[in-house]
């Protein structure tokens, strides 16, 4: 049981982007036509062929279908002010989830089932706002082609030239970059940070059995100590080696990052410009 959470109308993206995620998208504008160039092969293909995939092989979440997911999903929707995706559950026993869209017609968003039994349900709406962030801030063209990266060097490991190496390492730190802005907005969406850093946790070491057993200050302490780790030359370099190959930041400096934001005048002032939805508590 929470309090009421603040709507927050006209929130734009560059309201709540983090400022690598903003620095790594001006690096990867100035590729001539890399924008255009997935677009116009990739967008209407990739999206024909993810839906065809996803009517075929998940459940399609809707008032009708797992009514409890779809109201997490339109109410995290009203609170960042965007429209709602499709909402998919998959069974696969992988915790993710993950979005796409290439600002055409069929975005959506993908939850597996054991993701789902892991968490809470204030943390699954975590979850799901942290993917419409993606949509939010507009990532899914440069998703897209990370991803392909990902898939080609993993079949392919030798596959790219010193130019397509190059492009990239600058793809991985985009999106490593981009994760942050997406917790920022699962953030704004759940409005305590105790929610998303639990998710992160569970994350890092958690199963249906083992997630109600972990301890969320205990983690915290975690993520401090790793930062004092990373606090030498020595610390840093392998920090930047560990995380050169992630599509995805580690889990505890994602809660360091979301701990120091919760506590900044940025996102203050984003809740006190919002106004407050009705009623005075709610139940999930």
């Amino acid at each position: 049981m929470n309090l009421a959470k603040k709507t927050l109308i006209g929130l734009k993206a560059d309201g709540f982007r983090h400022p690598l995620d903003l620095e790594a998208t001006r690096t990867l504008k100035q590729i001539p036509a890399l924008d255009v160039a997935i677009r116009s092969v990739l967008g209407s293909v990739a999206e024909q062929f993810f839906y065809l995939n996803n009517i075929a092989s998940s459940v399609l979440v809707s008032e009708k279908q797992l009514p409890h997911l779809h109201k997490l999903l339109l109410d995290a929707c009203k609170i960042l002010d965007i429209e709602p995706p499709q909402l998919y559950v998959q069974q696969n026993p992988v915790p993710n989830a993950y979005t796409f869209a290439m600002r055409g017609k069929k975005p959506f968003i993908m939850l597996h089932t054991s993701l789902v039994e892991m968490l809470t349900p204030e943390e699954v709406q975590a979850v799901i706002a942290h993917e419409l962030g993606h949509l939010k801030c507009e990532h899914g063209v440069y998703l897209t082609m990370a991803n392909l990266m990902v898939l080609a060097a993993n079949l392919l490991p030798a596959w790219g030239t010193v130019i397509a190496q190059s492009l990239q390492e600058q793809m991985m730190q985009w999106v490593r970059c981009a994760e942050f802005s997406c917790d920022r907005a699962a953030l704004l969406a759940t409005q305590d940070p105790k929610i998303i850093m639990s998710v992160l946790m569970k994350l890092a070491g958690g199963s249906p059995t083992l997630a109600p057993q972990l301890n969320l200050e205990a983690f915290i302490e975690q993520a401090k100590a790793y930062d004092t780790a990373i606090s030498d030359d020595l610390g840093e370099t392998l920090r930047m080696l560990q995380n050169a190959q992630l599509t995805h930041p580690v889990p505890v400096i994602r809660a360091r990052e979301i701990e120091r934001w919760s506590s900044s005048s940025q996102y203050h002032n984003l809740l006190q410009q919002s106004v407050t939805s009705t009623g005075g508590w709610r139940n999930w």
